[in-house]
């Protein structure tokens, strides 16, 4: 049996309410199915999957006094670890570099804070953070991949005081 591609991405979240506006009503991402867990022994999970097109979809979990769980800790995930913003992100595909500058504009006019389209010479992308501190993408890709792009090499240089587009959401 093959496997299909993703089902759903699972993540966390300390506050559902500005999840779920951020993804439905900034994002446009439909809810398809909402749930309460009830715990025996006290406490609960909320639960709620969103559409993100293509079939699949990215759910968000929020604990509520359940005994063991912690009550507070950063849902980010990368601050957590002490990495770069960039290493644990979410990319969600437009089908157009027109469609890209669209959902830049969009994201703009909604107040979220975006990069510039970044030009990674196959892939065209712009990034941006959504409440939790999770990294965003919106990215399409520009050209068809071939065999050079399966060899592995130096593509870019980069230096660790300058700046770039990508890293501008650094945890600070």
């Amino acid at each position: 049996m093959a496997a299909r591609g993703f089902s759903h991405v699972g993540l966390s979240t300390l506050d559902l309410d500005a999840t779920r506006a951020f993804y439905e009503d900034v994002l446009g991402f439909r809810a398809v199915r909402c749930d309460i867990i009830e715990f025996a022994e006290g406490g609960r999970i909320r639960h709620v999957f969103f559409d993100t097109g293509g079939g699949a979809l990215i759910a968000f979990m929020e604990p509520r006094d359940i005994p063991g769980f912690p009550a507070e800790y950063d849902a980010g995930i990368n601050r957590g670890l002490g990495v770069p913003d960039a290493f644990y992100h979410f990319a969600f595909e437009v089908d157009s570099h027109e469609a890209l500058l669209a959902k830049r504009a969009h994201l703009i006019a909604k107040g979220v804070r975006v990069t510039p389209v970044v030009d990674h010479e196959w892939m065209h992308s712009i990034y941006f953070k959504d409440p939790n501190g999770l990294m965003l993408e919106f990215a399409w890709t520009s050209r068809v991949l071939d065999a050079d792009d399966t060899v592995m090499q130096v593509r870019e240089r980069a230096s660790l005081r300058k700046r770039s587009p990508v890293t501008d959401f650094r945890s600070e």
